[in-house]
């Protein structure tokens, strides 16, 4: 899952989105308002974390901005700010924030809000099910037969965009957004080698990772690469 992190203040980016990355989301990191409009505009995000105090546009001007624009109306906003009177909470909850976090926080509470948001606004299944792959779409955890599955942060990203969209194709081109930050330094035929990684480990878990040609990959119980 791709996230945009709102955050100007420079120790506290830095921490967040090494603690989240380590979770296997993928970070963008803007420190203004208007960055943060510009990127929201250019590149989809499954979750937006927004600080209220930034420096030219104002956090409840971004989240004006955002919610009046179709592209952005349903990405969910998780409020992540030391402004937590009453009145800014109301605000936010009003402008059509998700969810307020006030500073300081712990971050395995800031992880669980953000899973219940992607979950909420998923309309997933808390446990997806393929053959004998188990996807826990609470935790992010995946497993066989019982036994956890070992992935790396990029596959489990992988995979989850595709359990997300069990039975639909995913092109390569929206994986490749959803798996790699501004910052990554990747072309997007990386997508394949995270893709033929993934297939070998789920062999012989009766779950497939199928190529539609001009369509993207799907992953189900049935194999077809072609």
């Amino acid at each position: 899952m791709r996230l945009l992190l709102v955050e100007d203040h420079a120790e506290l980016s830095i921490w967040v989105a090494k603690t989240l990355r380590q979770s296997g989301f993928v970070i963008d990191v803007v420190e203004r308002g208007e960055h943060a409009l510009t990127a929201l505009l250019t590149q989809p995000y499954d979750l937006v974390i927004l600080d209220l105090s930034l420096p030219g546009m104002d956090g409840l001007d971004v989240l004006r901005h955002l919610r009046a624009q179709e592209k952005t109306a349903r990405v969910p906003v998780l409020i992540l700010t030391a402004r937590a009177t009453l009145d800014d909470k109301v605000k936010g909850l009003n402008l059509g924030a998700d969810d307020y976090l006030a500073k300081p926080f712990e971050v395995a509470e800031l992880e669980a809000r953000i899973k219940s948001l992607l979950r909420r606004s998923g309309n997933v299944m808390p446990t997806v099910r393929v053959g004998q792959l188990e996807f826990d779409t609470t935790n992010r955890i995946a497993s066989v037969g019982g036994r956890p599955l070992s992935l790396t942060p990029r596959e489990l990203s992988v995979l989850e965009v595709l359990v997300t969209r069990l039975g639909k194709p995913v092109p390569r081109n929206v994986l490749f957004e959803k798996i790699f930050s501004f910052d990554d330094e990747a072309r997007i035929e990386a997508i394949e080698i995270y893709v033929h990684r993934l297939r070998k480990k789920l062999e012989g878990s009766g779950a497939f990772v199928s190529t539609l040609r001009g369509l993207g990959y799907v992953l189900s119980d049935t194999g077809n690469d072609g």
